[in-house]
């Protein structure tokens, strides 16, 4: 098992956001994780990565147990050493290019130097289809250029594992496929993802898991053939219902 994530909860005054969520990774795995909006989804990825700190809950990667309230700072820089993050809205540079956009956390972030981190952004940039903007500030960018040079920095770093937070949703219509398009090839090349979405068809093609959460419990979790064509719980099946999705 490369990841296991025991128990999580999370509040925010007198609202439980995540109350006990449990879930296992193998390597290679693609979990989709679904659900209606403010259901806690993107607070459990924050958790996660410790952009929140939970209330309790551990997290045991790579045979190794981290408590997600107690972590001390090392064992947090260890962590994102392995990990990448791509968020709904880019969190890109706007007064870099694209090119020192992907460097920037090789050589600042993990002291590589610069040649080495030029060789290897260069060639995440090409792998997701922006070679050619090289030189190119974010504003000069469509949104689903943008998502891929995201995405070529968290691949720029090779993380075991990387989290798409709804990596689509600020995207016009027509530019949410290139994006896709990209994590797809990952999924192929087995790169181990855990992605919070509302695409329904790339949750039932794409991903090997689907875990669907609502009210910061999971309704309901198993592979992702067997959750669209024969979903258990009722909730499941009207939350299934009430979204359109490609067949």
């Amino acid at each position: 098992m490369m990841l296991e994530i025991r128990d999580v909860k999370k509040g925010f005054d007198s609202l439980q956001v995540l109350d006990g969520i449990s879930f296992d990774v193998n390597k290679s795995d693609v979990v989709a994780i679904l659900g209606p909006s403010g259901s806690g989804k993107t607070t459990l990825f924050r958790c996660l990565n410790f952009l929140e700190k939970a209330d309790s809950g551990t997290m045991v990667f790579d045979g190794r147990t981290f408590d997600l309230n107690k972590a001390t700072k090392a064992d947090i820089a260890e962590l994102r050493k392995k990990t990448a993050f791509v968020f709904q809205n880019y969190n890109l540079f706007l007064n870099k290019t694209v090119l020192d956009n992907v460097t920037l956390g090789l050589t600042a972030g993990a002291g590589m130097k610069k040649h080495d981190a030029v060789a290897i952004a260069k060639q995440m940039l090409e792998k997701v289809g922006m070679a050619d903007k090289l030189s190119s500030y974010p504003s000069q960018l469509s949104g689903g250029q943008q998502q891929r040079v995201a995405i070529a920095r968290a691949l720029a770093s090779k993380p075991e594992i990387i989290f798409f937070d709804e990596p689509t949703s600020a995207l016009d219509p027509e530019l949410i496929g290139e994006v896709l398009n990209v994590m797809r090839q990952l999924a192929e090349e087995g790169m181990t993802m855990l992605v919070v979405t509302h695409e329904m068809s790339f949750a039932r093609n794409v991903s090997s898991k689907v875990i669907f959460i609502e009210d910061g419990h999971i309704v309901e979790a198993g592979p992702s053939k067997e959750f669209f064509a024969n979903p258990k719980e009722e909730r499941t099946k009207a939350f299934l219902r009430s979204i359109e999705y490609e067949s």
